[in-house]
């Protein structure tokens, strides 16, 4: 049990006696900080101290950082990735009642509804001859860098558990995300920066930080939400009339009280808490520097469509004004963050939840995303850094090929969600490129061959990185949990 803290108790000490007497070897890691940076160690300081202190994988890993780039709302599958000539057949036909008996929607009438053929041009791409939609010419150019997964499934048809679900492997609030994992259990490279860095565009998901929270986990393994305007991160800068040096005296000082307060109760929190009083300190300077653009070249802001003429669209499901701009512009923050050794970056875009004007609103996000994705592909791949950085592209659930028929709307012009069967990507960090995993039968209703479950992605990203997804636990009330679950299966199809 826990005793009260007295701060009468340590009020003798001074800062010297607390640096050279106490067990928590502050004094010594600042040392071995200071060695590292000067190349006198022969390891990192990083490599030995501090939550984010480098920790051994299980196996030989192929990935040593990942993008995953969010698609908040479900993409339209049929329409970008799953081609389904056998809709235009059956274009306002009823589906038979057997196979939406049992099925529940979000707003589609079942009794009523009728099949809605996509008219995308569909064509093959690469050696592979992977098929892509027309309004993805950029990415499918990357063809035989991706491993597609036409075959995903999942058990949860609303967004915001569907989002932690994909996110954290599970639909309960309060589970550590994907990325609050891969730092918990491999720590990061990165000195100056956190583990795990968010970037947003667009309006903002429904499950908001719970997508990269770190549930139990302490918090320094938690997402850091980046800003694309101001401060990279809230309250960074020094208010006025703060210097530096006596930021620095109050950090100490903050520092000396929570190492004592560490001592006395054991807190693993407060761990977190002066690594994060730490961080931020260096982030002071290595932040701003990451997300000064200007010395990056012509050739590479044009590639990444910094300045991209940005199409008028009424609806407000893309973001909004400048989503272009801001989603290029985290693109290529993500590759200027892995090369600084961030171990996880995440781009959320809300939103791709097109219940109607499908034709219009796919159209227009599907422009914003498609040329600075495959820029970040192509400039990892001429960096050198695609072999090791895994690129993923994922959503919650996909669309139904029966148009949405809520009552009030005049005409069916979109699609409800849908999670028996949808697509998501792979690229780089040790995946087969050109390959095609699973099929869905004639209508994209449901999976023909290979389905892969949400915690089989996790299963199989956790193996890129050296781990195995049965071994990386975390106890908690009792039990040990861990990403997937008590399920999973690595798709080693998917596997270099």
């Amino acid at each position: 049990m826990n005793r009260d803290f007295d701060p009468n108790e340590f009020a003798h000490f001074t800062r010297r006696d607390f640096l050279t007497t106490t067990a928590s070897g502050i004094g010594g890691l600042a040392l071995a900080s200071m060695l590292g940076r000067d190349g006198l160690l022969a390891t990192p300081a990083h490599a030995g101290t501090g939550p984010m202190k480098l920790r051994p994988s299980h196996f030989e890993p192929k990935a040593r950082a990942c993008i995953c780039i969010y698609m908040e709302g479900g993409p339209s599958q049929m329409d970008l990735f799953d081609p389904k000539p056998k809709l235009l057949e059956l274009d306002g036909q009823k589906l038979p009642d057997s196979m939406t008996k049992n099925m529940r929607f979000a707003f589609l009438q079942k009794d009523t509804a009728s099949i809605m053929a996509s008219h995308r041009k569909f064509t093959r791409h690469g050696q592979s001859g992977m098929e892509f939609s027309d309004l993805l010419p950029n990415i499918a150019g990357c063809a035989d860098d991706i491993c597609m997964i036409r075959s995903m499934h999942t058990e949860q048809f609303n967004h915001h558990p569907g989002q932690i679900m994909m996110n954290c492997g599970s639909p309960l609030m309060g589970r550590p995300s994907l990325g609050a994992w891969l730092t918990y259990g491999l720590g990061s490279v990165s000195d100056n920066l956190p583990g795990y860095v968010v970037l947003t565009a667009g309006r903002g998901t429904s499950a908001g930080a719970q997508n990269w929270a770190s549930g139990f986990l302490p918090t320094s393994y938690a997402g850091v939400l980046f800003h694309s305007k101001g401060d990279p991160v809230q309250d960074l800068s020094n208010p006025p009339g703060v210097t530096a040096q006596m930021q620095h005296y109050g950090i100490d000082a903050i520092t000396d009280l929570n190492a004592i307060r560490q001592k006395a109760v054991g807190d693993p929190e407060i761990a977190s808490r002066i690594a994060s009083y730490e961080l931020a300190f260096r982030m002071q300077a290595s932040a701003p520097e990451l997300m000064d653009i200007s010395g990056e070249s012509e050739e590479t802001k044009k590639a990444y469509g910094l300045d991209r003429e940005e199409p008028d669209i009424k609806a407000d499901r893309g973001g909004g004004k400048g989503s272009y701009k801001t989603f290029a512009r985290d693109c290529l923050l993500a590759r200027r963050l892995v090369e600084r050794g961030v171990r996880c970056v995440n781009i959320f875009h809300a939103s791709w939840d097109h219940h109607s004007n499908l034709n219009d609103e796919l159209t227009w996000n599907a422009g914003m995303a498609d040329q600075p994705i495959a820029a970040l592909i192509q400039d990892l791949k001429q960096r050198g850094l695609l072999d090791s950085t895994l690129v993923v592209w994922l959503s919650e659930f996909g669309r139904t090929p029966l148009g949405e028929n809520r009552p009030g709307y005049a005409k069916v012009t979109g699609r409800d969600h849908h999670p028996l069967a949808f697509t998501l990507w792979m690229a780089g960090g040790g995946v087969k490129g050109g390959t095609v995993i699973g099929k869905t039968d004639d209508l994209g209703w449901g999976i023909a061959e290979d389905p892969v479950h949400v915690h089989d992605l996790h299963a199989t990203i956790m193996q890129l990185f050296g781990i195995d997804h049965e071994r990386l636990t975390y106890r908690f009330q009792g039990r040990d949990f861990r990403l997937t679950d008590i399920a999973g299966k690595v798709v080693k199809a998917a596997l270099a």
